[in-house]
């Protein structure tokens, strides 16, 4: 029996919301409810499972894991990190790209990547280098200093005062973009320069951005000479490169990671979600070389969080990743992106559809009260939240994105094992999710 004075929704964390959807089982594509209902995962979870549910062979690979090696302090090595580290490094990771830490998950992954570029720079005897110019429309994790380089104005309510100020550059936002008249001169990777040369380029450590983007406003995919100019005038200013591809990474958009669309290879790349498939809390933080050369020459030192490299995890990513070769689920995501993306056009004509955007199963819709100003609705009416729930109605579960100046996105990033037919429910169901909460 509960305790008398135990709250009525007691596994909520906060009191008044709805309660959780309640999951007994996952498989496949699907979540399953007690009632046995069976709900079609459109969002992977939060953008997580790229394998689809119910792997028996990566739950096996964890069990083993565990029976040889339950936990060890995160510097030293067991067989399933290294194995997990020469896959990486043998048919994963970007050319030149070669050192590997592991960590939780996406948060602590980029909290990691930010002291990997501070320490990079301390280590190297230049201690005024310390800012990280982020972009809005962005997010990058909910530790403090994540927090803190991003600009997502939801997670950061509330928060200022504990948050470190570092420069912010505008979104690559096509769709709303005021820096460029006509046609695109690539302005908002221009405005990355304005902001080095305004912070002072000597108080510059690096620069961060989500090549798609992830939820924030939802699958913001760049013109195809944004990144490269991004990381010459990176390259220009003598200021690290940050690639966040904890939603994009492993995959998603139909590459192995989005910088590979544009051939970039960025100092240090961040990767999560994808990695382990949702099987096992997980991230990673990839460096070049010459990032990590200065800090092992001065014996300095970027400390790990406890459960960093876990056996258990290295041995599920090491699974997932080899269901990704074998099955070729990174040429499938390119595929079923490329159908989802034709299915999806058919509401580029609606009246509250600002725009269907995305790369391979990362896929959003922006919703607006008005097409033609790109108005959005009140932010009272929950226009998001309420679309998501109608979708559940309709049994699929879509992925709440939107902030600031995006403020109403649904989000698609389905496991990269999805159907045809599947995609077709998906589309018909979010048309209807819309129609019945905007009619």
């Amino acid at each position: 029996m509960p305790p008398a004075d135990a709250p009525a929704d007691r596994h909520a964390f906060l009191p008044g919301g709805r309660p959780p959807l309640e999951v007994v089982r996952t498989e496949g594509c699907y979540l399953v409810t007690p009632d046995g209902r069976r709900i079609l995962d459109a969002a992977g979870g939060a953008i997580v499972s790229n394998v689809g549910h119910g792997r028996r062979e990566v739950a096996d690979a964890v069990g083993r894991a565990l029976g040889e090696v339950d936990y060890v302090v995160p510097p030293f090595l067991t067989d399933s990190r290294r194995r997990l580290v020469e896959r990486l490094q043998d048919r994963w990771l970007p050319p030149g790209i070669t050192r590997c830490v592991f960590t939780s998950g996406g948060s602590e992954s980029v909290d990691s990547a930010i002291r990997v570029a501070r320490q990079h720079f301390v280590s190297r005897g230049e201690p005024d280098r310390w800012k990280v110019i982020g972009r809005d429309l962005s997010y990058h994790g909910v530790t403090l200093a994540t927090l803190a380089v991003a600009g997502h104005e939801k997670r950061r309510k509330g928060m200022d005062p504990l948050l470190t100020e570092h420069p912010k550059a505008p979104a690559c936002y096509p769709l709303r973009c005021s820096l460029c008249s006509g046609t695109c001169d690539l302005g908002c990777a221009e405005a990355i320069r304005t902001e080095i040369e305004r912070a002072g380029p000597e108080t510059v450590a690096a620069v961060i951005v989500e090549p798609v983007g992830g939820s924030t406003a939802g699958a913001l995919t760049p013109p195809d000479g944004y990144l490269p100019r991004v990381a010459e005038i990176c390259r220009e200013y003598g200021v690290l490169l940050i690639a966040d591809e904890v939603m994009s990474g492993f995959g998603r958009t139909g590459a192995r990671f989005a910088v590979d669309h544009w051939q970039v290879v960025p100092d240090i790349l961040v990767g999560g979600k994808g990695l382990s498939g949702g099987y096992a809390p997980m991230g990673g933080v990839f460096c070049r070389e010459e990032v990590v050369a200065p800090i092992a020459e001065a014996g300095d030192e970027v400390m790990f969080f406890t459960y960093a490299a876990h056996p258990a995890s290295c041995a599920a990513a090491h699974a997932v990743l080899d269901i990704m070769e074998r099955e070729q689920l990174v040429e499938r995501a390119a595929e079923m992106g490329a159908v989802l993306r034709e299915r999806l056009a058919r509401l580029e004509g609606h009246p509250h559809v600002a725009e269907v955007r995305g790369r391979g199963l990362l896929q959003a819709v922006e919703i607006v009260r008005d097409k033609q100003t790109l108005e959005p609705f009140p932010a009272s009416d929950r226009t998001t939240a309420r679309i998501v729930g109608r979708g559940i109605g309709e049994g699929v579960f879509f992925y709440p994105g939107g902030s600031g100046r995006a403020q109403d996105v649904i989000v698609m990033g389905p496991p990269l094992t999805i159907t045809p037919d599947q995609i077709d429910q998906i589309a018909t169901a979010l048309e209807k999710a819309i129609d019945a909460t905007l009619a």
